[in-house]
Formats: structure tokens, sequence, C-alpha cells
């Protein structure tokens, strides 16, 4: 990582390993950690590796260390042991050195971490199928990928981000068959229906009509097995799917025109939540490319071939299964044109990692490509990683893409916002402070706490956890929610504009003497960086979504003590004003690796 961490953490470390040499004629790596809030303490040193080392009890070694920083470190003013705990507190000037420093490097953060790239990293988020439009479970996966990305570049890697629409297939097929059977020719234009909505509707009809010819099927004598397979529905949008891979003029114009209506309306609803991507492939160009790798696997023994023509990998030496790499009839399934994205990607970016946003219920999926392209010596093959999530479910049930019984996303996005509006309303009913804002602005305003509500609520819980989302609980002004967070930085702003119009400045008096209140807010913005890191390292933007909250209720709680404009004296007003206005920023550029914009006027 290329963040500059805490320069008052950076000198402990040193004076510590100092310390070591002096007392014990040894040297040793020291790594500190925050003190546990039942502990007085800002920094603690754990002592139990040593002990081997020095032959000494851990109690008698931070004892000793202790004592040392005391009397040669001006950075320490106290400190205690617990067992093999060195508890460290830090003196008044210490913490006022490191918000100054800490405000220094934020001044210029992220664009410093910009300039000395580490690695290049290739992010894959929202992929979508043509069939349907984009929904609840897709907004997880945009917010999950769009603020992986920020983070990721925020601590120095060199971020590409892609996305691949899957834009061929038998379910693109389905949509494409009952168009054809029952659409008479409407367009989203004559219909007034977004284009990947009018799609999505000919999926959902297409499933009505297939499920209807399975069950009279059925009534005739099949087991459900055989009348799923023999429906002539099923039937038609299989010979679909093989007419349009010999390139079928008609399929294929059927098929572009249709895509490109669900195409618009994706771009569409990524404007309205801002989601960006740096390049998108195209299902429908890379499976050919997956289909050389799968004959390239065969002729090297990798693969084998079946009595029917289908092409297969065995792959249970790594505990997993055989897997269908092509079918007979020379189709590929999805595991082909992954086989081919990824050696795109590799030629075209030479990424030394590649990042993969979807949901767990693909997580064999990935093994499997993984394994095959390990087998297949890919130079890219261990820099792959699957960002796995969990499914959102809503307080109704589980979402169904083929029964219609799925939350749209555009439709979530205006819900969320409307709740806003209502709830802001209704906050301010007696306030004649709404009347300070323009329709324009207020629109604007209900728009950003809306689509702040939604993107905080869906990165805030970690990834890998399934969870269910309630769209009035994320709208709250007093928990953890965005508009909590967005509210406490207008409050900042009208602070620090009031400051301003008072001619008082942010300083940093070195004889200022803090409260706890105010140590304890000065240490969780220095812990900025570390959260960062720990986000990258482990694929976890709800990281920076709970050190903000956490962030938020430190400072709410700091300002219900303290004064801030009437400061009891000008050291203090200054001092409280340089913690406001590192908070504030802290919290902009943190929502903004969310992909959430924070007002200065709420």
């Amino acid at each position: 990582m290329q963040i500059k961490r805490m320069n008052v953490q950076a000198q402990l470390e040193k004076a510590i390993g100092t310390a070591i040499h002096e007392l014990f004629d040894t040297e040793a790596a020291v790594s500190l950690q925050p003190t546990r809030k039942e502990f007085k303490g800002t920094y603690t040193f754990v002592t139990f590796p040593l002990t081997k080392t020095l032959r000494r009890k851990p109690e008698e070694i931070a004892q000793a260390i202790g004592e040392w920083l005391q009397n040669h470190s001006p950075l320490v003013r106290a400190f205690n042991v617990v067992k093999g705990f060195l508890n460290i507190e830090l003196t008044h000037e210490a913490f006022v050195n490191a918000l100054q420093d800490y405000s220094q490097w934020l001044a210029d953060f992220p664009k410093h971490t910009r300039h000395s790239k580490q690695e290049k990293v290739v992010v894959e988020y929202s992929s979508p199928n043509t069939n349907k439009p984009l929904h609840l479970g897709h907004l997880r996966n945009n917010f999950l990928g769009y603020s992986m990305a920020a983070i990721l570049e925020a601590t120095g890697y060199d971020v590409h981000k892609t996305q691949i629409i899957n834009d061929r297939g038998i379910h693109i097929c389905k949509s494409m068959l009952a168009y054809q059977r029952f659409g008479k020719g409407e367009t989203p234009e004559s219909s007034g229906i977004k284009g990947d909505h009018l799609v999505g509707h000919y999926y959902v009809v297409f499933e009505k009509h297939y499920r209807e010819q399975v069950k009279a099927l059925m009534e005739q004598g099949m087991s459900q097995e055989e009348a799923e397979k023999e429906a002539p529905l099923m039937k038609e949008a299989q010979e679909m799917l093989r007419q349009w891979e010999a390139g079928n003029p008609q399929v294929r114009a059927l098929w572009q025109k249709m895509n490109q209506w669900v195409l618009d309306g994706f771009e569409e609803t990524y404007r309205k939540i801002g989601v960006r991507f740096d390049s998108v492939d195209y299902e429908s160009d890379t499976y050919l490319l997956g289909k050389d790798i799968v004959e390239e696997g065969l002729q090297k023994g990798i693969f084998y071939k079946k009595e029917d023509g289908s092409i297969w990998v065995d792959l249970t030496e790594e505990g997993l299964d055989h897997k269908l790499l092509l079918r007979g009839d020379g189709t590929s399934v999805y595991i082909t044109q992954d086989l081919g994205t990824a050696e795109k990607r590799y030629q075209e970016h030479h990424m030394q990692r590649m990042i993969y946003v979807v949901g767990n219920e693909q997580d064999y999926h990935f093994k499997v490509l993984f394994s095959i392209l390990k087998r297949l010596g890919r130079p890219y093959a261990d820099g792959l990683f699957h960002l796995s999530y969990g499914m959102v479910d809503l307080p109704s049930g589980k979402m169904k893409s083929r029964e219609g019984t799925v939350v749209d996303a555009d439709d979530l996005i205006a819900e969320v916002i409307d709740i806003a509006r209502q709830i802001t309303e209704e906050k301010l009913k007696n306030n004649d402070m709404l009347d300070s804002f323009s329709p324009e602005e207020l629109n604007k305003l209900y728009e950003i706490i809306g689509l702040g509500a939604l993107k905080y609520f869906l990165v805030r819980v970690d990834p890998k956890k399934r969870m269910l989302f309630n769209p009035q609980e994320s709208i709250d002004f007093e928990g953890d929610a965005a508009p909590f967070i967005q509210y406490t930085h207008a409050r900042i702003c009208s602070v620090l504009r009031k400051a301003a119009d008072n001619a008082m400045e942010a300083a940093f008096p070195k004889s200022y003497v803090l409260s706890e209140q105010e140590e304890q807010l000065v240490f969780t913005l220095t812990q900025f960086t570390d959260k960062l890191e720990e986000a990258a390292r482990t694929y976890a933007p709800s990281v920076v979504a709970q050190y903000l909250y956490e962030l938020t209720r430190l400072y709410n709680s700091f300002y219900a003590h303290h004064s801030i404009l009437k400061a009891e004296t000008k050291e203090a007003a200054g001092f409280r004003l340089a913690i406001s206005q590192a908070t504030a920023q802290t919290i902009c550029k943190g929502m903004q690796l969310l992909g959430i914009e924070v007002p200065e006027r709420m």
C-alpha cells in the first residue's frame, strides 16, 4: 500500500524499537494496535512474542519498555501494563501534531496515492444479462464493485473498471422468441416502456407460455423433466440459439435490435446511480476466443471429448467435478465465454489481478474457472479473485426473474428518493429551512439522500453476508445510515461557514490540553488510512462504511459536549475547528469512495 501512515504511530514504533535495543541489546519488529476501549491508552504494544528471545516474563518486558518511553520519548504521557500488553497514553502535543499531520495529508488525498501505481487490477462488476432490466441484486453488485475499485485506486493500484454484458445464450433467445411470437412489433417508443423493461417483460411472457406447455405435456403422461425438454417453445429457443451462432441474418437483426433497447436502458440506470466503466466486454465477442481456448486444452490433453462431441474437463483432483466446456452441437456455455473474456483482458491490460464481483451462487463456477486457467498455465491465473457477496432479500421474500417478481432497480431508486422526500419534509415540517431551497435544489437534495441511503445500506454489510434490504430503514437520520452521515457533514459545513463569517480559523496550538473525547476523535480520524488499507486488503467496502459511521457518531458526541464557535479560549476554538474541518473532509472523501455525495446544506 502507498498510503502514508500516521506519523505519531511510526515515531512511536521507532521509539519502542530503540527501547528494545537499548534495554535488551536485541532487535525486534514493532507493530502497534489501537488500545481496547476498556483500557486506558491510545496504542498497545504486545510483548508476548519477545518472551522466548529475552527469557523474561511479558509483564517485566512491558514495564521496562514503558518506563524507558516515559523517560525518553516526548510522545508518551503515561502507560499501564495488563499482563503482556503495554498500553501507551500519548501526550497532548502528540495528538495536536497528529491532527496537523493528518490534515496536511488529507488535503491532497487521494491525488498523491495515484502517482505511484503498484499493480494493474481489473475489477469486473454489474455484468447483466440483456433479457431483463437491472434489479436490486445488480445494485448491490454495482455499488460493491464501484466502491471496491475506488478504494483500490485510492490505495495506489492502477485500476481498470469493466463489465461483461451477457448478450447471447438461451435466456436471450427466450426473450427474442417471445417478442417474435407475441410482441406485435411494439418498441420502447411506441409502448412508452424503457427498453430493458420491455425486453424483460417478454422474458416473463416466454416463461408463462413455456410453463403452460410443460403442464399440458405432463398431463399427457410425461415426467416433468421430459416435458421441460420436449416443450415446443424450449425447442424453438434452442434452435434460435443455434441459428444465432450460425450467423442467421434475421435472427442476428432481431438480436441486435432488442439488445440495443436493453443497453440503452442500462446506460440510463448507470447514469442515475453514478456508476461508470472504463470499458465494456460482450459475451458475443468473447465466446469465440473461449472456443479457441477449449480447442487448445483439448489438443494438449487437458480436456476430453465425449461420444456426443461435447468437450469436458475433469477437475476431481481439485475436489471439483467434471465440467462441460462445449456442447455436442458446438454451442458454448457460460464457462466458454468466461475463458475467452479472461484471456482478452490479459491481452489488453496485462493485469496482475482481476476481481470478479459476482454473487455467491456462482462460487462453484469461479472455482472451476480459476482451476481451468491454472491447468492451462495462464500467467494471470494466480491473480484471479472472486469477490463473492450474499444475496439481497426483501421483507416480502426472495426475488425470481422468470416469475416477474424481481424488484426493478429503477423502481427501487424512485421509491427511496420518494421516501427521502417524505421523511425530510416530515422532519422539517415546523422548520423554515426548506424555504431556503429552490424546488430544483430540493429535488436534487432528495436524490442525494435517497441514492446515498440505498448505496450505503447495500455496502455497509460485509459482502459475504446475505442481507435484508428495507427501503424505509435505509433513510435514517439518527442511526447507521447515509442520511445520518450526510446530515452531520452538512452540520459541520454550517459551523465552518459561521466560523469564516466571524474570521475564525482552524489552528494547532501545541500547548492545548485535549479532553478525552477530543483525543478519541483525533485518533479515529488518523485511523482512516488503516481502514482504507484494510478494506483494500480484505475486499470489503463495508470497512470504510462502518468507519465513517463510527467517526460520525464520535463527532456528534464531541459536538454535543464541546462548544466550538463559543469555546472557552481562542486555542480551544481553533483546535475544535481543525477537528471539525478534518472530520468533514474525511466524511466527504470517504463517502466519495463509496459513490455517495454529501451535501453542504440539509
